[in-house]
């Protein structure tokens, strides 16, 4: 309550003007956290974003900011930091503001490399969550924080896996998948006296609309070995691929995790962001390979010799990203999501199927390949030779 000095009537704080949200975005320059900063600056004209970025990664943040609109450059504030370092890497009175101001902390930051150590996994995956948990308990504004988690703490688990499941006594294909359900365990502890929300996306690729995204990694090896490899080649599947391929566009796991940011009913829950009807790996990569005019191999290349193929000295540095891909690429399990549906659908919220947009994900990685040879020849081509 407060007094009014005009007329000596109490007022109670709803009366007032709202403030605005205070959004604090961890990751960049990941594209998560790149299209979630986006995604709240548009879908909210009052929020302000602050985009915590290491010191390598600033300039390239200040200049997304200069990119936007006036309205929204405004409104997205640039802070140098880093969530492994204490008060992740922010003077004594910037964290104060922060903890000050904040209402929502959409946790994106973390190592997605499958291939990494464990040293460097746990030290950002685990170790940076810890500091932003810790930052949460200090904001005195919070009204949300989200987890970003991922459907793969799963690890190797099979069948039905539900959203409330967690430790089931699995094991992991790699480092990432095992320091990821680390912070996970330390996030669901917190949601004991935090609103905190987890959230599981899929593997998540371009978008659906354009099929843009900033990496060909993960299910794109063996996308882009199929675009651009010569038409008379087929490429083998290294395995039967029968398992689903759990695959997510980038367009709806921004728009069903800033809904659930604001949505009361998603705090204190656990949600998989996933497709309900995923396909099976081999149709996934057959019709990538018909948009792509080009045919797979009738039969396929079993698991363990692939495997072995990339652990081959010389290129089993090179491999690590791929190798650990394949350990997971048959994996007969499904991720049930029928809390995230339940909240979502109504919403007008629904993960598009694979078919629906597999045409423009082939087209980006082939418009990607396609300006990469042309500026090879370009470089390579002398006009006075």
């Amino acid at each position: 309550m407060t007094g009014n000095g005009n007329n000596g009537r109490l007022v109670s704080e709803s009366d007032l003007p709202a403030r605005p949200e205070v959004v604090l975005i961890t990751g960049f320059p990941a594209f998560t956290a790149k299209r979630m900063a986006l995604k709240v600056l548009s879908a909210d004209r009052d929020a302000i974003v602050f985009l915590l970025a290491r010191a390598k990664f600033v300039e390239a943040a200040r200049e997304l900011a200069r990119s936007l609109p006036a309205d929204q450059a405004r409104r997205l504030e640039v802070i140098e930091g880093d969530v492994c370092d204490m008060d992740l890497g922010l003077s004594g009175p910037e964290y104060k503001v922060l903890a000050g101001e904040v209402t929502t902390i959409h946790h994106m930051a973390g190592i997605y490399y499958l291939g990494v150590d464990r040293a460097t996994a746990r030290r950002v995956n685990v170790q940076g969550t810890r500091g932003i948990l810790e930052l949460a308990t200090e904001a005195v504004r919070l009204r949300r924080i989200c987890h970003w988690s991922t459907a793969s703490v799963s690890g190797k688990r099979r069948g039905v896996i539900l959203e409330e499941e967690l430790d089931e006594g699995q094991g992991f294909h790699n480092f990432y998948e095992e320091t990821k359900f680390e912070a996970e365990k330390l996030a669901r502890a917190a949601q004991r006296s935090l609103p905190l929300t987890v959230l599981r996306p899929a593997v998540i690729v371009g978008d659906s609309a354009n099929g843009e995204i900033d990496k060909l990694d993960g299910p794109y090896y063996l996308l882009v070995l199929i675009a651009t490899t010569a038409a008379q080649v087929r490429v083998p599947l290294p395995g039967r691929g029968t398992a689903p391929l759990h695959l997510v566009p980038i367009d709806y796991v921004i728009d069903a995790g800033y809904f659930l940011s604001r949505d009361e009913r998603a705090a204190g829950r656990t949600f998989h962001l996933t497709d309900p009807n995923p396909l099976p790996a081999r149709r996934v990569y057959q019709l990538c390979a018909e948009l792509s005019q080009r045919k797979l191999a009738r039969g396929f290349l079993p698991t363990g010799l692939a495997k072995t193929l990339l652990r081959t000295p010389g290129i089993d540095r090179l491999a690590r990203g791929p190798l650990s891909f394949l350990e997971s690429f048959d994996m007969q399990c499904f991720y049930n999501s029928r809390h995230a549906t339940a909240l979502l659908e109504p919403a007008g919220i629904k993960c598009p199927s694979f078919d629906d947009y597999a045409e423009n994900l082939v087209g980006f990685v082939r418009s990607v390949h396609a300006a990469r040879r042309q500026k090879l020849e370009d470089e390579v081509f002398d006009p006075f030779d």
